[in-house]
């Protein structure tokens, strides 16, 4: 399946000049691609900022992950108090720390929440605007205003605590001894600093900022959350086996014909005939078009027989090779000589590459994929290089594609040039990673970044046709 990537104009124009360079720039996105960084590379806080807290009132100990209030209370503003040295990632489903209340002290006054930048280090978290904390000793909570509300169980020596930020329902939630107590409105704005505070003497308490395993069960707590995503999801009413014409569409779009026939005999007495593009409008024939031609050359591509692939296009469709100069064309040389360094014929794919690539040396737009393909040459093990996207079977896919697209192109009776470039599947994939991140957008850029491989790879299954 192609990548998702920015879709060129082809309504104006149906040349296949514009589709060759929109698969040639797929070919060089191979370059950049790397593993997808599911954890995000966003900085989480590590310790105590032992810079922004009430010092006088509180000591932090070398580890900078526990604090002990050691003064005497006189006043109500006495709070020691002190942030994270990082405020709250953004960019998951759920932020989430503890404590454990190694001391209750004097009168328990101990108080976990979250903070702004600028918050006033002599008050509780929730005292202030912009800020929210559970507390220890009469178990209220208190949200931007000195009075507290009814919210859960008070908690002292031997207890651990726990403070969230809920991205997907955007709320605030807090939890005792692995339990959840409960859950609030995310109504603070901008970076949120996990918060403790401590309030009277001997208050001792220990932060856990996902160094050791937390008492609350924080994967299973996200995984109840992404189960009433798919639930919400799965009341949206479609029409009745809506997915058998999106998949068919697929397999005809790709020329997948010995998959396409056992699917539609496999589906003949349990599912009714709907086909996708007659629903929207337009006419199969488009994805129906040589079919048979369609499926021979991607398996010769497949394979690595760019030979007998380019003798095949050249007999069935010389109107795609016609410019030896397009982009279609140095795709299906850059392979060959691909396939000659796969096979270790390097004297050969010298010769190709003088004989055939040169050429699209000084053409604009073909350099930088013409060098990478060369310096396949200057490794002993070229797979390893950093130019050793060249040979993954990702690579054959994109010529594949080019060659499928340019025959479905060559259709006297297309009706949309659109159909050439990408399947109903992935247009409706391509749209659900637009509304994914327009979602987020209107959420404030607050919530798991969204990729969608990990949304294909999530059920641990990989489809191949």
């Amino acid at each position: 399946m192609s990548t998702v990537t920015n879709d060129i104009d082809i309504n104006n124009s149906k040349n296949s000049q514009d589709l060759g360079h929109y698969f040639l720039e797929r070919s060089r996105l191979g370059s950049a691609q790397g593993p997808c960084d599911m954890d995000e590379d966003e900085e989480a806080p590590t310790e105590l900022n032992t810079i922004n807290s009430s010092g006088g009132f509180l000591v932090v100990s070398p580890d900078k992950l526990s604090v002990k209030y050691t003064s005497v209370n006189l006043h109500g503003h006495d709070v020691g108090v002190v942030q994270a040295n990082k405020p709250a990632p953004v960019k998951r489903l759920v932020y989430y720390f503890e404590i454990f209340v190694k001391d209750a002290g004097a009168k328990g006054q101990i108080a976990i929440g979250f903070t702004s930048e600028s918050f006033k280090m002599r008050r509780q978290p929730g005292w202030e605007a912009n800020s929210c904390g559970y507390h220890g000793d009469d178990g209220l909570l208190y949200r931007g205003h000195a009075k507290g509300e009814p919210f859960g169980p008070t908690y002292t020596t031997g207890d651990r605590v726990g403070g969230g930020i809920n991205y997907a329902s955007l709320e605030l939630f807090f939890t005792k001894n692995g339990a959840v107590v409960g859950a609030v409105d995310k109504d603070m704005k901008g970076p949120l600093f996990p918060t403790i505070a401590v309030h009277s003497q001997n208050e001792e308490v220990h932060v856990n900022f996902g160094q050791k395993p937390f008492a609350f069960d924080l994967k299973e707590f996200e995984a109840q959350e992404r189960m009433k995503q798919q639930m919400t999801i799965e009341k949206i009413s479609l029409p009745t086996d809506v997915s058998h014409g999106i998949v068919r569409s697929y397999l005809l779009h790709y020329g997948y014909e010995d998959t396409l026939n056992s699917f539609d005999m496999a589906s003949q007495t349990t599912v009714p005939p709907i086909y996708v593009a007659q629903e929207n409008g337009s006419c199969e024939q488009d994805i129906m078009y040589a079919l048979s031609q369609r499926k021979t050359l991607r398996q010769l591509i497949r394979k690595g027989d760019i030979d007998a692939a380019l003798c095949k296009i050249g007999d069935w469709f010389p109107q795609i090779v016609q410019d030896d100069k397009s982009a279609t064309c140095f795709l299906l040389h850059c392979q060959k000589f691909i396939e000659l360094v796969r096979v270790g014929a390097l004297e050969d794919a010298v010769k190709y590459g003088r004989m055939q690539l040169a050429k699209f040396f000084a053409l604009p737009g073909f350099e930088d994929i013409v060098k990478d393909c060369v310096a396949l040459l200057a490794y002993q093990q070229p797979q390893e290089s950093s130019v050793g996207y060249l040979l993954d079977d990702s690579q054959r896919e994109v010529v594949a594609d080019t060659v499928n697209a340019m025959i479905l192109l060559t259709n006297p009776d297309l009706k949309d040039s659109r159909s050439c470039l990408h399947s109903y599947l992935e247009r409706l994939l391509r749209q659900l990673t637009a509304c994914c991140l327009e979602r987020r957008t209107l959420n404030g850029d607050q919530g798991e970044a969204f990729h969608l491989q990990r949304v294909l790879n999530s059920s641990g299954k990989k489809a191949k046709c």
